[in-house]
């Protein structure tokens, strides 16, 4: 989900080894969960804290580069129509996972994962990345707490109108009383948050002279730095072959 770069820009490589990693992550995450849904493997990856939490943490690192790209693109001045075309790619993706996921769980399929809340949160970046470093920091606090809030008062004072929050229409929000049934859900709030933490964290690095995320990467990481390069195309296949993968593997074993 890397933001593209001006004619003449520069990529960061060190941030493209972040994504990097947070795809490696994902894809051991995705293939444990797949084995558990194929029979092989027996795991509770809906209340087990190590796989809730690693989700967690594998999806804030997503959107923590998200808010870092979206750093170096106000930077680097990125035209409005090179944030369109990428927005666009990203938008026509979030389509193709709820299409193929409704195919696979028509109950559960996902209706706003990863890639739709990227799609809303990078339009929001982009029209606040010109923030104060201090209104940005603030304003991911408010956003992390205010699921919290809003599950007090629609579970309270406000109860009346949990139900209309809860719903499909609203629900992307994030200001819920129960989690939707869903194979994936990353709502605006608290996720927004970390996108403007990013945010604001990628513009002060990129204010340091030392400039610590337009460094050399080492050898090593140079396959990280690719996969961070492509990580749309990568998010959007690694699925499709890992279930292809274990559907000929269960059909030629059982």
């Amino acid at each position: 989900m890397a933001e593209g770069l001006p004619p003449g820009g520069t990529r960061h490589a060190r941030l493209d080894v972040l994504r990097g990693v947070a795809m490696v992550w994902m894809t051991a995450f995705h293939l444990g969960f797949d084995l558990a849904h194929f029979g092989w493997w027996r795991q509770d990856f809906l209340h087990d804290p190590f796989w809730t939490w690693q989700r967690t943490a594998i999806v804030s690192l997503f959107l923590l580069c998200v808010g870092l790209g979206q750093a170096l693109a106000w930077r680097q001045g990125v035209p409005l129509t090179r944030f369109a075309r990428r927005w666009a790619q990203i938008a026509g993706g979030a389509l193709l996972v709820s299409a193929g996921s409704y195919l696979m769980f028509p109950r559960s399929f996902i209706h706003f994962g990863v890639l739709h809340g990227v799609a809303v949160m990078l339009l929001v970046a982009r029209a606040t990345a010109d923030w104060r470093a201090w209104r940005l920091w603030l304003a991911g606090a408010l956003a992390l707490a205010l699921p919290w809030l809003a599950g007090w008062t629609l579970g309270g004072p406000l109860a009346e109108l949990a139900p209309a929050f809860n719903g499909r229409a609203l629900n992307w929000l994030g200001l819920v009383t129960r989690k939707p049934f869903t194979e994936d859900y990353v709502p605006l709030f608290p996720w927004l948050g970390v996108v403007w933490w990013g945010l604001a964290l990628g513009r002060w690095l990129l204010q340091r002279p030392s400039r610590p995320l337009a460094g050399p990467v080492a050898g090593f990481a140079v396959p990280l730095a690719w996969l961070g390069r492509h990580s749309l195309s990568y998010y959007l296949l690694h699925q499709p072959v890992l279930i292809g993968a274990l559907v000929l593997v269960t059909w030629l074993v059982r």
